[in-house]
């Protein structure tokens, strides 16, 4: 298999599950609340935009920022886990509010597609992570084979983030067949998923870093 479809494969399938559009688009349903289908296409369409250039960011820039400010991968799975965490709590203990009350997102108006619907509701610190680990995995001394493999994680990455924008686009239709109480009770479970991968990530940050530390104590 050349490299580019091998590195195509191997992204698509790591980040699927932690972008999970389908589950994302139901918490960026929760926080936009109800609006016109035209500005639902409008967001997703800014959302999914935001979210391949953040992709392409975190490849391109992320392990030459961690290592300049002097960063582990451990540190940055313990801090993005518990903002990760903290959301899922603040979801999870959410009054409901009435169907029909329209909601803007933090941060107000467009500024919101990037934070909190870009970052984290859709690519948040596991993404990164995540990102991180296939850039520098997919490091090669050739030049060429280093395009081809950089090539492969951007398409998984561009793939995604059309996922992204059918889901995000489609949540009202989505959420209406399903009633109320039950979307609510869904809401309530992706937030208690979204708290135990925020405790997940972190544990493993610190699991990574009190490894470390017993051996260098040794």
């Amino acid at each position: 298999m050349p490299l580019i479809w091998k590195y195509f494969v191997l992204a698509f399938s790591a980040l699927l599950p932690v972008v999970n559009p389908l589950g994302s688009a139901l918490v960026f349903l929760g926080l936009v609340g109800v609006r016109p289908a035209a500005e639902y296409r409008a967001l997703a369409r800014a959302i999914a935009f935001n979210t391949l250039l953040f992709f392409a960011a975190v490849e391109l820039a992320g392990s030459a920022a961690l290592s300049f400010f002097g960063i582990s991968l451990p540190i940055v799975q313990v801090s993005g886990g518990l903002v990760l965490a903290a959301m899922g709590w603040a979801m999870l203990n959410e009054k409901d509010e009435p169907a029909d009350a329209p909601r803007t997102p933090p941060g107000g108006g467009d500024q919101g597609t990037f934070y909190p619907l870009t970052f984290p509701v859709t690519a948040g610190p596991g993404c990164i992570v995540v990102m991180l680990t296939l850039s520098a995995h997919a490091s090669r001394k050739v030049l060429v084979e280093n395009a081809l493999t950089h090539a492969g994680l951007f398409l998984a990455a561009a793939a995604l983030c059309a996922l992204v924008y059918l889901a995000y686009a489609y949540a009202p239709k989505i959420a209406r067949a399903v009633p109320p109480s039950t979307a609510h009770g869904v809401l309530r479970v992706v937030a208690f998923l979204l708290l135990c991968i925020g405790v997940q990530i972190a544990w493993n940050g610190a699991d990574a870093l009190i490894t470390d530390l017993v051996h260098s104590l040794r």
